[in-house]
Parts: C-alpha cells; sequence; structure tokens
C-alpha cells in the first residue's frame, strides 16, 4: 500500500517551536544522496492523516519535495511524539530505491479457530505479533497471515514453519515460536472449586451431628 505525501524544504534559520505553532511538522529525508539529508516540514494535517494509514518502518510512502525538488519512495523510519501532548513531534523518512532489499516489520494476522482453542478448550498464546523482513520496497507485505486452524493443545509454529510471501525473508531465528495452544486453564479453578465446595459440606455435616448430639 503506497501513499502520496507532499512537503517542502525547511527555510534556513527556522525553529521548530515556531514551526509546529504554525501546524508545520518539522522532518527529515535520509538516503536520497549518500548521506545527505534533506530538512523538510509537513503540513500538520497532512502528517494527521498520513499516520492513520500508515505504520512506522512498514508502509511504502510516495514523497514529493516539492521544491527541492525531488520525488521518490520512501519508508516512515521514525515518528517522534511529543511527551506531554501525545501529538507527532518529528518524523524521519528514508529513501528505498537504489538499496535494494529494506528491513522492515511486518504485523503477524492470526487466522482461523484452533482445535485445541474451538474443541479441547485451550488457550492460544501468541508469543510474537510482528516480525522483521528484508524484501523489496514494492513487496513489503501490509501483514502476514498464519492459519492457526489446525493447532491442538500442545501444538506450537515456530518461524520456520510459517509460509511467507514470495520475496519475503524473515531476519529473526528459525527455531523461534509464534505461537502456540496452552491447555485449558480452568480445569485447576474447577477442582478447586468442587474441593472448596466438598469442604463445606463436609463441614455443615460436622456442626450438625455436634448439635444433635448437645441437644440429645
Amino acid at each position: 500500500m503506497a501513499i502520496t505525501v507532499e512537503c517542502q524544504k525547511r527555510p534556513e534559520g527556522s525553529k521548530p517551536k515556531a514551526l509546529r505553532r504554525s501546524g508545520e511538522i518539522p522532518a527529515n529525508l535520509y538516503g536520497h544522496k549518500g548521506t545527505e539529508s534533506i530538512a523538510l516540514t509537513i503540513n500538520a494535517k497532512t502528517v494527521e492523516r498520513l499516520l492513520k494509514k500508515a505504520s512506522v518502518n512498514n508502509t511504502l510512502i510516495d514523497l514529493n519535495v516539492t521544491d527541492a525538488p525531488w520525488r521518490g519512495k520512501t519508508l516512515l523510519r521514525e515518528l517522534q511524539i511529543h511527551p506531554a501532548k501525545g501529538t507527532p513531534y518529528h518524523l524521519s523518512f528514508f529513501a528505498v530505491a537504489g538499496h535494494g532489499d529494506t528491513n522492515v516489520e511486518v504485523p503477524l494476522r492470526f487466522v482461523g479457530d484452533a482445535i485445541g482453542v474451538k474443541q479441547e478448550g485451550g488457550v492460544l498464546d501468541t508469543v510474537i505479533n510482528e516480525l522483521q523482513v528484508s524484501c523489496s520496497p514494492e513487496n513489503i507485505p501490509e501483514a502476514i497471515e498464519i492459519d492457526v486452524s489446525n493447532l491442538k493443545v500442545g501444538d506450537s509454529l515456530r518461524i520456520d514453519e510459517l509460509v511467507l510471501p514470495e520475496g519475503v525473508t524473515v531476519l529473526a531465528k528459525p527455531e523461534q515460536v509464534v505461537v502456540n495452544v496452552l491447555p485449558p486453564r480452568v480445569v485447576e479453578t474447577e477442582t478447586e472449586t468442587i474441593s472448596e465446595e466438598s469442604e463445606t459440606v463436609s463441614a455443615d455435616s460436622e456442626t450438625a451431628e455436634t448439635e444433635s448430639e448437645t441437644a440429645s
């Protein structure tokens, strides 16, 4: 999913606080020309719309610097949030053209109803919810789907067992567990409840017998 964002070069000598007060968010572009960078400003409303669709280190963004001029595909590498206001404070973009495969973080989407949960009363335990992968900018997946339908209690899926989109390589350890199905948690609770009820009945019986003997 590519998103187009327009921005401008940051005026020399401008102060970040003054820019934010005027409705502009400071940003930087890296990777477009060696180690050089471009200081930018993006309208705050544009940033708000962008963040509803994009996520850090995952979404391909077509960045258009109207007065540089420069246009190319980028990734949002860093997003700084104001600690008190909770609003965007600064953004960093990285140009991906000419850099080959790039490293991104992709969310995992678990689909299906595990047998161990639906039929055996187990609990689905998702150990990790995103993966760092390497792929070309054009092949960045929005998410990686993981079908858990056939998992029974005690079963698990490791990274090396996942079905990945073509051209995508996972950077984590292949033996790392992604998801598993734990035994039912309610069995012990039910046993304790039954035990407590038995003890209560026993105590009541002893009390009744004592009262009966006293009456006699």
